[in-house]
């Protein structure tokens, strides 16, 4: 079985393209290099490079090697950052990105319990309306709502959270209960225009079967506790989060309707940009809010209130 030291020394050779080139690389001559190429095709029994006076290139075998090589040299690398960086102190700058109303209700809280286990840490929260760009704006973690789609971000989930339908019981006294989906449109909806998707068509599903409504109302915005704050007045029928709507639910204020319906989960997950650069600070403050919001969402709603 080839060594680590093997696989680097392959891949450095295949890169620089020739032996003297490696060898320079190396801090040794030409022919110790063609020497230990020779050593680790002896022991594979293949030849994986074809010589020439100047250059070298890869045999098929030489490429399998080199491509299996690279892939293994980069999971030994995850593996070693990722060891370290548990024996790693957390300390530096850590921004944090995350929307605004989940961030002032949540997010802040949590980090204030955050910031007193961590005081070498300096915390940035930046509350915006939008998920801003990690890699351009040096975001170490954001958090969002619903699995994002981007690849190149590695997503942890914190906790669940489901979508659900509410209206206000004065509404409901006037308007009546909608039985089934296709109820609503009779009904006034309050509509949040958001993230540049489609907007207005709710999607319910029940067993196996999915039917998706296109609501209409008088009123819509692109802020949700705008729209929410609505929805308390009894101006319509409101699909939202169920953290946003906890605590209006408990003080009777708000009442979930269509409940036996499935819509599309808004899960909250900690996203980060590459899982190699997984640094310490990132390491425990996503550790740290998976413990937390499960400890308030196992029996309890996001604000640690009993549904």
């Amino acid at each position: 079985m080839s060594a680590p030291s093997d696989l680097a020394f392959f891949s450095s050779l295949a890169k620089n393209g020739s032996l003297s080139a490696a060898a320079r690389e190396f801090g040794v001559t030409p022919s110790a290099v063609s020497k230990w190429l020779s050593q680790i095709e002896q022991r594979l029994g293949v030849r994986l490079i074809n010589r020439t006076t100047r250059r070298v290139s890869l045999t098929s075998e030489g490429e399998i090697y080199l491509a299996e090589g690279r892939r293994i040299l980069a999971d030994i690398d995850e593996l070693e950052q990722t060891v370290s960086s548990t024996r790693a102190a957390p300390k530096g700058l850590l921004k944090v990105n995350a929307t605004l109303g989940f961030g002032r209700s949540y997010i802040a809280p949590a980090l204030s319990k955050f910031a007193r286990q961590y005081p070498d840490l300096e915390v940035q929260l930046q509350l915006t309306d939008r998920p801003m760009n990690l890699a351009e704006e040096a975001i170490d973690v954001g958090i969002r709502f619903g699995e994002p789609p981007d690849s190149g971000v590695v997503a942890r989930k914190i906790a669940n959270n489901r979508r659900r339908v509410f209206a206000a019981p004065s509404y409901l006294k006037v308007r009546g209960r909608p039985q089934v989906p296709n109820d609503l449109a009779q009904h006034s909806c309050l509509i949040l225009r958001q993230d540049d998707t489609a907007y207005g068509l709710w999607r319910f599903t029940k067993g196996r079967q999915t039917q998706t409504v296109k609501v209409r109302g008088a009123m819509s915005s692109n802020d949700g506790e705008v729209v929410l704050n609505w929805a308390l007045d009894g101006h319509g029928v409101l699909m939202r989060a169920e953290w946003d709507a906890a605590r209006f639910l408990r003080s009777g204020r708000l009442e979930v309707v269509l409940d036996e319906y499935d819509l599309a989960p808004a899960d909250i997950y900690a996203v980060y940009l590459h899982k190699q650069n997984l640094a310490a600070k990132v390491r425990v403050l996503i550790d740290f809010l998976i413990q937390h919001f499960n400890g308030t969402t196992r029996k309890k709603d996001l604000a640690g209130n009993p549904w």
